[in-house]
């Protein structure tokens, strides 16, 4: 497009247009600075009262700072409109992803956590704003909808800012409004043809609307009507409360990111939509989408904080409890009007709800003194019975090292990779690739739980792509192949085991990844790019994506840190040199040894001779393993 310029801006990229205006990505034209940049509809630059409230309100929302709130920089008239500038929430290629791109981007479904650290962000956002007073009133947002929130992937994980915070407040609520309606009207009129206003001649084939086929009108239509409260749409409500508002849109938001569908009329709730959520969501939604403002929670974080505290995989008796108080709070999924005469709609008044309680009649023991006739023995101890699982692992392939004297250490990296020094090893096995998904899933189900024998945990779920819905394991979609993450050491040892294996020592590691080359840093040479290996990412990769190293290796640099047998000591390469044959670590320790770097690593951790080390009983996204075996000599 040809670029334009509004006062001292040059318009970069426009990213959107709708009730409230259009949103550019601009530039100083001095100062070389990028800015997010809303240009208000041009109309308003005529009214009195909104220059009024631009001017008085402008100045209070500029000071509300918070981490998951884009900030306010400048406000001014140029050309004919008034405009606002505010930080650019940018990605490394300078482009600013609204949360609505984000969705369509992931195929209309994100990861339960994702969206769990979105609601947690944005309500934190909410209960700033609605805490703090600028002027007489407490601030709301007002219009939150999905192209009102900005995503950016960091390594802190997904990142969510609202913008346009408190617009609807300085442009006036019916003005909102109108223009909403407006917009309908408009989108309308470009299905049939006929044009209302300038720049609404695109055709739109008539069938089910959706977001990538909707014209722009469309979609800001659609998405100003769907997160408005029943209040905000009749003009004049007592009940209507901004604060109040914010929170059904955040109601509309959850529900839109755990099902791919908006809550409209009498919906399912999200536990019947997607059975494989593992946090209780329906209550948390269900109090936000009351038709009633004064039944919406105050603080969402709070709220949230209560959902973590309960899961969908909760006793029978407690869920229906949970449902029994959700019923007798008369929760109503959709607005109810009911015409009068003057045309105007009303909400229907809600009526009491008489329950009759059954009454029984007390019941009482035959003989009471039976209380102390108890038997003197004590009754034996019988282990409840467990069916016998026969579950065949799935192995991996090998490849063997051959025995020998190999260097291990570096003379230029950290002290305790220092000295290097010759070891000699016997030959031994490691699996070609860590171990995946599909094999680990496999021993939980032979384990019949997270834990081993001695009570220590051997994966969190959590931190991992294995679920457990309804008592029964699975693994997230296209991960199968990916390397297991969130295992402890204990868990890795343990798997180990139960396929016949064992844990590599730190040596054999180390010698293993050089590939037969005693002069490379890294698996296959003295240099490692992004197509080597999976570094400084954002995810895992399915195993054997990058090139082998010498010894036919996979995934040694990268991917995932990976557990060794030995325990960690600092100075332990000095006692190495003297004992070089077959060196096993210290015999005791606090930490254990890992090994190659991650998806998330810099060069440096990938470098063959990197030591890395964490408690046995720690595990997050990072951490997998690999597996060794002994070989036995040929005589």
């Amino acid at each position: 497009m040809v670029q334009r310029q509004i006062g001292d801006y040059l318009l970069v990229q426009e990213l959107g247009k709708g009730s409230m205006g259009e949103t550019f990505l601009a530039e100083h034209r001095f100062l070389k600075r990028l800015v997010i940049l809303k240009v208000l509809p041009p109309e308003l630059s005529t009214d009195a009262e909104f220059i009024k409230r631009f001017e008085k309100e402008v100045l209070a929302l500029s000071k509300l700072e918070h981490p998951h709130i884009a900030k306010i920089h400048n406000a001014t008239h140029a050309d004919g409109v008034y405009i606002l500038t505010s930080e650019p929430i940018l990605d490394s290629a300078n482009h600013s992803t609204n949360l609505g791109q984000y969705f369509i981007k992931k195929h209309y479904r994100l990861p339960e956590e994702d969206v769990l650290r979105i609601a947690r962000q944005i309500a934190s956002a909410l209960d700033f704003a609605h805490d703090a007073v600028l002027g007489s009133e407490p601030v709301a947002h007002g219009s939150i909808k999905l192209n009102n929130i900005v995503v950016k992937e960091s390594k802190e994980g997904l990142q969510a800012y609202l913008t346009d915070f408190g617009l609807s407040r300085i442009i006036g609520p019916l003005a909102v409004l109108g223009r909403t309606y407006h917009q309908a009207i408009t989108a309308l009129a470009a299905n049939i043809g006929f044009a209302f206003s300038k720049g609404a001649q695109e055709k739109y084939t008539p069938g089910p609307w959706d977001f990538p086929k909707a014209t722009e009108l469309q979609r800001s239509f659609c998405q100003n009507f769907l997160f408005l409260a029943p209040e905000q749409k009749v003009p004049g409500n007592p009940k209507a409360s901004p604060i109040k508002s914010d929170v059904y849109a955040f109601g509309v938001l959850l529900y839109y990111l755990l099902t791919g569908e908006f809550p409209e009329g009498y919906f399912e709730l999200p536990s019947k939509k997607a059975p494989e959520l593992k946090w209780n969501w329906d209550l948390l939604i269900c109090r936000a989408l009351q038709t009633d403002p004064l039944k919406r929670p105050e603080n969402l974080s709070a709220k949230i904080e209560e959902l973590l505290a309960s899961t969908t995989h909760a006793s029978p008796r407690i869920q229906l409890q949970k449902l029994k108080t959700i019923a007798e709070e008369s929760v109503e999924h959709a607005p109810k009007f009911s015409g009068s005469s003057g045309g105007a709609a009303t909400s229907t008044q809600a009526k009491p709800l008489l329950r009759p309680k059954e009454i029984t009649r007390p019941s009482f023991e035959a003989d009471p003194g039976a209380i102390f006739q108890t038997e003197k023995t004590v009754a034996p101890y019988l282990p409840t019975p467990q069916e016998n699982k026969e579950i065949e692992p799935m192995l991996a392939d090998m490849a063997v090292i051959p025995a020998g004297t190999y260097l291990r250490g570096s003379n230029h990296g950290g002290r305790d990779e220092m000295p290097r020094h010759a070891v000699q090893l016997n030959a031994f096995a490691i699996d070609v690739h860590p171990v995946t998904n599909e094999q680990f899933v496999l021993f939980l189900e032979a384990m019949g739980g997270e834990k081993d024998a001695n009570n220590s945990d051997i994966i969190r779920l959590r931190e991992s792509r294995i679920k457990r819905s309804g008592g029964k394991l699975n693994i997230e979609s296209g991960y199968s192949r990916h390397p297991v993450v969130g295992v402890t050491w204990y868990g890795a040892v343990a798997y180990a085991k139960w396929v016949g294996k064992r844990l590599p020592t730190e040596a054999e590691w180390e010698v293993a990844s050089y590939g037969g080359r005693e002069d490379f840093i890294y698996p296959n040479g003295n240099q490692i790019e992004k197509i080597e290996a999976n570094f400084f990412s954002s995810d895992t990769t399915p195993v054997m994506s990058y090139p082998p190293n010498g010894f036919g290796l996979f995934d040694m640099a990268g991917n995932v840190y990976e557990w060794c047998q030995d325990w960690y000591d600092f100075h332990f390469y000095d006692i190495s040199v003297q004992e070089p044959n077959n060196p096993k670590g210290p015999m005791q320790g606090v930490y254990r040894v890992l090994r190659g770097g991650c998806w998330k690593s810099s060069k440096e951790d990938l470098r063959c001779a990197h030591r890395h080390r964490n408690n046995p009983g720690l595990m997050n996204g990072t951490y997998g393993f690999r597996c060794a075996a002994d070989v036995a000599s040929e005589e």
